[in-house]
């Protein structure tokens, strides 16, 4: 059987089974550069350390935080205390400081009314982006949100594409990553599955292919007849 041609069997006949869908959250589904650097400033603003320019703050969005400040502290505890400073207000306001990209909503209901099973796959902390997932209008498309734990234990996208394979008990030839990040393809490329770079994000065209994406979708609608 061809890895892409997962079937299961019912009586006699064969009825093929829609892929698994694995989506990136911020830089994909909803543009949260506000929210992001918002947190970020009044992280460093309460950790009393100067904070990168805004414009060098957007290639924080998609890797962890512990990835983000770790050089700049180059301390454990500091780092911590950055990233509750961060949580404290991403909790009180940041979650919220997003908008969804033009016709995200349309193709994600789309690719759901087909059969396939959407999970959102992310390195926020797990908890915030089940809170973003639930408060989206089309929220219940999704099936599981997987998200790194609080204590950073789970943050790499390898980490987090093994859980939701673990959860979903799926194989990896069963699924695809869409994503906007070098992260979200090298995660993918890590456990062969199928990947889609996203430009309409904060990674682009040059970053995601030399990270190896199979393929770049310029607007949301292509997912549409990149998919089956």
């Amino acid at each position: 059987m061809e890895q892409d041609q997962w079937v299961t069997a019912v009586g006699r006949d064969a009825v093929e089974v829609p892929d698994t869908l694995f989506f990136d959250l911020d830089g994909t589904l909803i543009d949260s550069q506000v929210g992001i650097t918002r947190c970020i400033t009044h992280a460093f603003e309460r950790m009393q350390h100067p904070a990168p320019p805004v414009e060098a703050l957007r290639g924080w969005i998609g890797p962890s935080l512990r990835t983000s400040f770790g050089p700049l502290f180059n301390d454990a505890a500091k780092v911590e205390q950055a990233v509750a400073y961060y949580c404290e207000r991403f909790e009180a306001e940041g979650w919220q400081e997003h908008a969804v990209f033009d016709d995200i909503e349309q193709v994600v209901r789309a690719l759901h009314a087909r059969g396939h099973r959407l999970a959102v796959v992310t390195a926020k902390n797990e908890a915030h982006a089940r809170r973003i997932i639930e408060h989206l209008p089309f929220g219940a498309c999704f099936d599981e949100v997987i998200g790194a734990t609080a204590d950073g234990s789970r943050s790499s996208k390898p980490q987090l594409v093994a859980e939701a394979l673990s959860r979903l008990s799926l194989q990896p030839g069963q699924c695809w990553m869409i994503g906007d990040r070098r992260m979200d393809i090298e995660g993918a490329r890590h456990h062969g599955l199928r990947n889609i770079g996203v430009l309409w994000g904060f990674g682009g065209a040059e970053e995601l292919s030399e990270a190896g994406a199979d393929v770049l979708a310029t607007s949301p609608k292509e997912l549409l007849t990149l998919i089956g």
